[in-house]
């Protein structure tokens, strides 16, 4: 297939780390572009896409309810066997306020969440989620993780088509053109021992 021709602007030494690894990896005029996110650079978007109150992710209720909620914090994002690993703190209560006390269930443990990352209508997911205790069990421990494998199935997505537009339509402030992204793919994810590696495929128009 014939090579799409692409211009960038430069981008400021601020620009967030998506915007900086889009830049440097379309600098080439090719039609398809591999974006290596390391680790550390995918625990910075979960704490900022998802882990958003206080850095906790609340998987049931919020941080006002006092004896009924669960929540993940302190994320660590890992490859192995193709999948994404992700360590955290799990700490959970399913208790009644009986006169001002929490009367029923309740605990604090690490978790482990393997899952396959997926591309759809614009959005990175989760697929194939498993969610399993550090070597703690118990009927509690057990639904719990259950109960995480689907919220975290159902409710993680991360924008990374509107965020591309975001970030390759804008000419700067001294651009006289006008910069348009169409039919933007991500062909195809691979986790590695190091990065998530998704391959994009885009044409951008300027005007």
């Amino acid at each position: 297939m014939p090579f799409r021709r692409l211009e960038f602007a430069r981008r400021r030494a601020s620009s967030r780390w998506l915007s900086t690894a889009l830049a440097l990896a379309c600098a080439l005029p090719v039609r398809a572009v591999d974006l290596r996110l390391q680790f550390g650079a995918l625990e910075r978007m979960l704490a900022e896409q998802a882990f958003t109150q206080e850095g906790r992710r609340y998987v049931h209720g919020d941080r006002t309810a006092k004896c009924n909620f669960a929540y993940l914090e302190k994320p660590r994002v890992e490859g192995d066997a193709g999948k994404l690993r992700i360590r955290a703190r799990f700490t959970g209560r399913t208790a009644l306020n009986v006169l001002g006390q929490c009367v029923g269930l309740g605990d604090a443990f690490g978790v482990v969440i393997a899952a396959r990352p997926v591309y759809k209508d614009g959005n990175i997911g989760l697929a194939d989620v498993t969610v399993t205790s550090d070597g703690r069990t118990g009927l509690y421990i057990r639904r719990v993780c259950a109960a995480m494998a689907t919220s975290l199935a159902r409710d993680f997505r991360y924008p990374v088509a509107a965020e591309a537009k975001k970030i390759l339509e804008d000419p700067g402030p001294q651009s006289p053109y006008r910069r348009e992204l169409q039919d933007f793919r991500v062909t195809s994810i691979q986790v590695t021992g190091e990065a998530l590696i998704l391959a994009l495929d885009f044409a951008l128009t300027v005007r």
